[in-house]
């Protein structure tokens, strides 16, 4: 359905994206994990045809720069930054809706089942909003429209927990359809939602994992970390998971419990500038493993 092959890009000799190339299907429901800087908003800016970039990405054999209108109209989106509008949140909506033949309702509907009241804020410029607000409206937008491609930059970052609750929910009901990419710093919140885990750093995919919708209770996953250099941090982490180091601190090794491996992915995505190379492989040994976490 989507894919990208080589794709590259560079900003005043920053080499933000180096290589990526991905196959994303339609029902993969994705958590593309990282740190800041580690390029996940880039390569969605260049799904969205917003860049100019190397290589090549295609959406079912279309290309989001020359096609653009054609593909954002099969596209939801919530970007991490909301844009400064100066517009009324009406005419936006209107307007979003006329671009993907939706209706406007159907985005007011969903604002207000986040506790939005579309009709106190219609007036209002969009930029005047609070940022919880803006985001509620722009979650509405997208959630609001037909489209099999759901993208999701951060969507929660500025949501209520009442609202970050609901907003799970509307994506639960979603799940079954289409391409949905989620970035997120809390993989443990959208653990539920996944059934592919993308990890970048500096610009390249370092992890690509597919989780089993149906997730075996007993199943365990052989886990080795290899570190650029040792730090005490790491060093904590990794001991209340089980994880037993090498002579030099550098190499970890353990055992994690399938359903936990997410978990122990979100973990190590408070590290990625440390890990130099991870590997993960079925443990046929029955034999103790990491269950916890604490």
């Amino acid at each position: 359905m989507i894919r990208f092959t080589d794709v590259s890009k560079t900003f005043r000799r920053n080499r933000v994206l180096d290589g990526v190339t991905l196959d994303l299907s339609k029902g993969d429901r994705i958590a593309l994990v990282g740190s800041n800087g580690a390029g996940k908003t880039t390569l969605i800016r260049c799904l969205l045809g917003e860049y100019i970039h190397d290589g090549a990405i295609a959406v079912e054999g279309l290309s989001p720069r020359e096609h653009r209108g054609q593909v954002l109209r099969r596209v939801g989106f919530v970007p991490q930054i909301p844009p400064p509008l100066e517009m009324p949140v009406g005419e936006l909506v209107s307007f979003a809706a006329n671009v993907c033949g939706s209706r406007p309702e159907r985005m007011a509907d969903v604002m207000a089942e986040l506790g939005l009241d579309f009709s106190r804020i219609r007036r209002l410029p969009f930029i005047k909003l609070s940022g919880g607000m803006k985001q509620k409206a722009l979650i509405g937008i997208a959630l609001g429209r037909d489209s099999d491609i759901l993208i999701l930059d951060e969507p929660a970052a500025n949501l209520d927990p009442d609202a970050r609750h609901i907003f799970f929910h509307l994506l639960a009901e979603r799940k079954g359809s289409g391409v949905m990419l989620i970035t997120s710093h809390r993989l443990d919140e959208v653990a539920a939602l996944v059934n592919r885990v993308i990890e970048m750093d500096m610009g390249r995919v370092v992890l690509d994992d597919r989780v089993a919708d149906d997730a075996d209770m007993t199943s365990r996953v052989a886990c080795l970390v290899r570190l650029v250099r040792t730090d005490p941090a790491f060093a904590r982490a990794a001991a209340e998971w089980c994880f037993h180091p090498d002579e030099n601190g550098l190499v970890w090794s353990g055992r994690v419990n399938g359903p936990d491996r997410l978990r122990f992915m979100c973990m190590l995505s408070r590290y990625t500038g440390l890990i130099a190379n991870l590997s993960m492989t079925a443990a046929e040994e029955d034999i103790p493993c990491a269950s916890q976490g604490s």
